[in-house]
């Protein structure tokens, strides 16, 4: 049988806090806050077995309840117990219950910041101080793009910023729920993006990825890198719910558009998840959240790299995909 090239575990919105169960934001779903970190730790047990070059943490690794509490760091410490019997590197993204709990100069200096600092062609460090975008090699000829989708946010955001000024603008144009941008402005349509929850890139970050995708295109070798970019917000509207979409998807989708080295996108923060194939090909996957899952089933994949395809293997919530590529 053929092995692949490598393999790396993926998993999403763990949100453990040691609270008892409740319930989402609608009041319409059951979350298992405690149980999750059991959840977690049944993932990095199969993950150790796969032998996964690495694993990809897609954000909201600890619930908001716990900055309630004042149980942040308590619980952050127990979730990173559970990813440090991985052995291998482990990639954080940032959701904006990252931000409930941690400002982001916190999350910078935390052990939530997982960019290489090499600067070599195996990694790089963040693509500006203030931006936690980046990429890195875990493999010849593959490439991941982790994307910060609160650089643009009233959440991730200094209040006295010029970034959180731009996106309180973006946000209130468009949502006049000024007691609670938690509500969307309409009941249906894209428009129920403009959430607070949310966030978009800024033109820097997305020159950045125009920049970063350009390279994979056209390697120097000529070898087409494929690429997969990672973050915690999903950008198509056909692989999650609209409530959970980017602000400025439609920017990250025309980017990616332009590029044929890109091979997904990958992202969390809708715990039904999601799949679709855009238009130019590329598979958008929205992963099932670990918090909804209940303590007997599961939510998590371990994804393999072929030389011609990509299979995900699904665990629980989680279903197989196979994508093809040349």
């Amino acid at each position: 049988m053929e092995d692949p090239v490598f393999a790396f575990g993926l998993i999403a919105d763990v949100q453990y806090a040691d609270i008892d169960d409740g319930q989402n934001y609608l009041r319409t779903r059951r979350r298992f806050y405690r149980g999750s970190a059991g959840l977690l730790r049944d993932a990095v047990q199969q993950w150790r077995r796969e032998r996964v070059r690495c694993v990809v943490q897609l954000g909201d690794i600890i619930d908001g309840h716990n900055r309630r509490c004042d149980a942040s760091d308590r619980a952050l410490d127990t979730v990173m117990a559970e990813l440090d019997a991985c052995t291998v590197d482990v990639h954080h993204v940032w959701g904006n219950h990252e931000f409930y709990n941690f400002s982001r100069s916190s999350l910078l200096s935390s052990r939530l910041n997982s960019a290489p600092k090499t600067g070599t062609d195996s990694g790089s460090d963040l693509i500006h101080d203030d931006i936690y975008a980046y990429e890195f090699s875990p493999a010849p000829n593959f490439r991941f793009v982790l994307l910060d989708a609160y650089d643009l946010s009233v959440i991730g955001r200094e209040e006295e910023s010029q970034k959180h000024t731009h996106s309180w603008r973006i946000l209130t144009q468009h949502n006049h729920n000024l007691q609670d941008l938690n509500q969307p402005p309409v009941s249906v349509g894209l428009e129920q993006r403009f959430v607070k929850f949310n966030g978009g890139f800024s033109e820097q970050q997305l020159q950045w990825l125009d920049g970063v995708l350009t390279l994979s295109d056209h390697k120097q070798e000529r070898v087409l890198i494929f690429s997969e970019c990672v973050c915690h917000l999903p950008v198509h509207p056909c692989a999650a719910d609209p409530i959970c979409l980017a602000w400025n998807h439609e920017a990250v989708l025309s980017v990616l558009r332009s590029h044929r080295s890109v091979l997904c996108f990958i992202a969390g923060h809708d715990h039904d998840g999601g799949r679709c194939t855009d238009s130019s090909g590329a598979q958008h996957i929205t992963l099932e959240g670990v918090i909804e899952t209940p303590p007997h089933s599961h939510a998590f994949a371990t994804v393999y790299l072929y030389e011609d395809r990509m299979v995900m293997k699904g665990r629980g919530r989680v279903e197989d995909l196979i994508i093809t590529y040349s």
